[in-house]
């Protein structure tokens, strides 16, 4: 370990590093065999002490959620200031994840609860999440699957992954699949290659999503073996987790490089953080860096209500100031869409200013992102097509708002259960 300790002082040194350590650094099995899971290691490397009183809290914390961080995540810190750092501050326990706050949940999406089979999630019509992994290159701090992430043993056997699959085979209302974890790249070539191949051959599949953030704690996983594999699937498409422009190094940018001449389109999935991103200026920043690599900002996420994560989450009103910075002031493809995934499993519920003002039979009123107020003019011999006949022919009957606007029924109401009015029937 003491050679991992002196790579990571060189780069933060701006050393140059010799080719025996740069062999070591760039495999990415040696980057996990040698992460950082101990408090003496970080205070060797920043040259601190903790004291007993702040060792012993941070301690609890990693007994009740580890601590995992690859040499070269934490290579990027700022050795200056790492207490304050951004990218510190994701990696490094916090003795806050031990106060649970009042309306913090163990499962705040619900995922277990719309779980039909070990491993799958099935909360919208025509989508599944399949967890593929509960292990990670870095257990992240402010992770919605503390409950699950960091477990022993943790890599899915096939017969547990033929569970989920035979589900989807079984369910064709499901066009899309999105493996997750923990994180997907961090099981082997192989066996990767083996989940695409059996949820290739589904008929009713028509795209395969990868969720993972090695490309920003571990960008050497990305190997031209990888690639190959993930060449192989026409449907591919893949989301990243950057959540602040300093994570976006040379390193990084090579292998997003990689995969877009693979031809995989890339996404950029974001956490709102406390205290990391919430800036409107550090979020224009990131969401450039990222177009400039040709990956796209998807969505923008308020910090979930998982257990320990209050000292992360913002007021929603600062996510919606962000995006009024960006709206207008950006390239369109470079805003994100803000949402909050609704506790009790709702769903991505998406957030932001508003810019339709009010409307009446004939005109709407909407407003830009200067203040601008303008009026629009609805079409006077619009005659809408019904929706009924389009609904036949999905063959899936519209739930919820969808519902009420189509044809398809006569329902008029979507009454919540429990209400006192109803209990005096």
């Amino acid at each position: 370990m003491q050679k991992v300790v002196e790579i990571i002082k060189q780069r933060q040194r701006g050393q140059l590093l010799s080719e025996e350590a740069i062999a070591l650094w760039q495999d990415w099995k040696w980057q996990v065999k040698h992460s950082i899971r101990e408090i003496s290691q970080v205070e060797e490397i920043f040259d601190v002490k903790l004291d007993a009183y702040q060792s012993n809290d941070i301690e609890k914390t990693i007994k009740s959620f580890p601590m995992a961080i690859t040499p070269y995540y934490l290579s990027l810190v700022d050795p200056v200031d790492f207490k304050n750092d951004p990218v510190f501050k994701q990696a490094f326990p916090d003795k806050r994840e031990l106060d649970i706050a009042k309306y913090d949940m163990a499962d705040p999406l619900a995922e277990d609860k719309d779980s039909p089979v070990e491993g799958v999630t099935h909360r919208y019509p025509d989508r599944v999440l399949l967890h593929i992994s509960n292990t990670c290159a870095m257990y992240c701090r402010h992770c919605t699957r503390k409950r699950k992430v960091g477990d022993v043993d943790s890599i899915p056997s096939k017969e547990q992954m033929l569970k989920g699959i035979e589900y989807i085979k079984k369910t064709p209302e499901i066009r899309d699949v999105l493996l997750s974890g923990g994180d997907p790249f961090l099981l082997s070539d192989e066996y990767l290659d083996w989940i695409l191949g059996e949820i290739s051959t589904i008929p009713h599949v028509e795209l395969v999503r990868i969720g993972t953030r090695t490309p920003v704690v571990l960008p050497y996983r990305i190997t031209d073996s990888l690639i190959e594999v993930l060449k192989k699937y026409d449907s591919l498409w893949l989301n990243t987790h950057f959540n602040h422009p300093r994570e976006i190094t040379e390193a990084s940018k090579g292998v997003l490089k990689k995969l877009v001449g693979a031809g995989i389109p890339l996404g950029n999935q974001s956490v709102l953080l406390a205290d990391i991103n919430d800036s409107t200026d550090i979020m224009k920043q990131l969401v450039h860096k990222l177009v400039q690599n040709k990956v796209r900002p998807y969505y923008l996420y308020q910090c979930d209500l998982s257990e320990g994560l209050e000292h992360f989450r913002t007021p929603i009103g600062v996510g919606i100031e962000i995006m009024e910075s960006l709206r207008g002031h950006t390239s369109g493809f470079a805003v994100p869409t803000y949402v909050v995934d609704a506790p009790g499993g709702g769903g991505k519920i998406p957030v932001g200013p508003n810019y339709m003002l009010s409307w009446s039979a004939n005109k709407v009123i909407l407003r830009n992102f200067e203040g601008v107020i303008t009026t629009y003019h609805e079409p006077d011999a619009y005659k809408q097509t019904s929706n009924k006949l389009i609904q036949d022919a999905t063959g899936i009957k519209p739930i919820g708002i969808q519902g009420l606007l189509s044809d398809f029924d006569d329902s008029i109401t979507l009454t919540p259960s429990g209400i006192s009015r109803r209990e005096k029937e």
